[in-house]
């Protein structure tokens, strides 16, 4: 496969799991711990948050005392600064935290493989992606589910023709008579 449809090929893979939900960790699990976190934390009883930490970190409750101490510490990190957003940026948050807590370990590592897999991309396919998810993200619910029941019941081959379809609609041979990007969002 050429190496812009495999690049392409990844970058639907991660929007269609980020859309699915299946990527929404916080980073927090895998995130280098600071400086701070890195001197050996004593562990943080749930009862010992705060009641904003606890409404925040809900989701982790029943787990929050068996996370290795530099876990907690990482995450009562991220706490400190997810309280000062707005309420339902907040409420995102918890949900992410809620969905990345219910994923299998499967999941989990998928979930950060696509990630790290993001994070390579150069800048300019970062966005792109970005922009395709937001696109996505747009669509109503029933065209969202039938767009990744198509995609799920593809072949890898039927995949790769889709991908060269929208890659020949979105960059169609320059004839040199425009610029290549004139008319096109």
């Amino acid at each position: 496969m050429h190496p812009s449809l495999r690049h392409l090929a990844s970058l639907l893979l991660v929007a269609t799991a980020l859309a699915a939900g299946r990527a929404g960790a916080l980073h927090a699990q895998d995130a280098t711990p600071t400086a701070d976190a890195q001197a050996a934390p004593a562990p943080r009883p749930w009862r010992s948050l705060s009641p904003p930490q606890r409404a925040l970190l809900a989701p982790m409750r029943s787990d929050w005392d068996t996370l290795p101490p530099r876990k907690q510490a990482h995450m009562l990190d991220k706490t400190r600064h997810w309280l000062a957003l707005p309420p339902e940026q907040q409420d995102k948050i918890r949900d992410r935290i809620a969905r990345w807590h219910a994923m299998t370990p499967e999941q989990r590592r998928l979930a950060r493989e696509n990630m790290r897999k993001f994070h390579e991309l150069p800048p300019a396919q970062r966005e792109q992606l970005h922009h395709a998810y937001q696109q996505f993200q747009q669509m109503p619910p029933a065209q969202r589910e039938k767009l990744l029941r198509k995609w799920r019941s593809q072949t890898i081959e039927q995949r790769q023709q889709w991908l060269r379809e929208m890659v020949a609609r979105r960059h169609p041979p320059h004839d040199g008579s425009d610029p290549p990007d004139v008319g096109r969002p």
